[in-house]
């Protein structure tokens, strides 16, 4: 059974950083891509950015573009995402999700198995 848990969200002042982390477990892990979705209050849970098995591809929503970077330890089964310069429009709940279908990474069907979220709150 896959199993994922994220950490590392916080309350930032806008501007600042963080770095997400998900360590998966419960399967192996280089079998398959990843991605990282958020929700924010009162909005739909939306693709933020994903990463094939090795690292190599990476894709991201045009609102984080140049701010955020995903990657990925293999040899630690983890996930993460490194944000800066964050705006008050990114406090969302973060997700980590395993893709294990063959539609496009950026909808949500595309994953199987998410973790339990970890919040982000930027205050401006």
């Amino acid at each position: 059974q896959k199993q994922l848990v994220e950490s590392g969200g916080g309350l930032v002042q806008a501007g600042g950083s963080l770095t997400l982390s998900c360590a998966a477990s419960g399967y192996t892990f280089t079998t398959y891509a990843m991605g990282w979705f958020r929700q924010g209050p009162g909005k739909e849970r939306e693709f933020v950015a994903d990463i094939n098995w090795s690292g190599s591809l990476t894709s991201y929503a045009e609102s984080v573009k140049g701010r955020f970077t995903i990657a990925r330890n293999n040899a630690k089964n983890s996930l993460y995402l490194q944000m800066t310069s964050l705006k008050p429009e990114d406090t969302a709940v973060y997700y980590c999700a395993v893709r294990d279908s063959v539609v496009p990474g950026t909808t949500r069907s595309a994953y199987g198995s998410w973790g339990q979220g970890t919040q982000v709150t930027v205050s401006s």
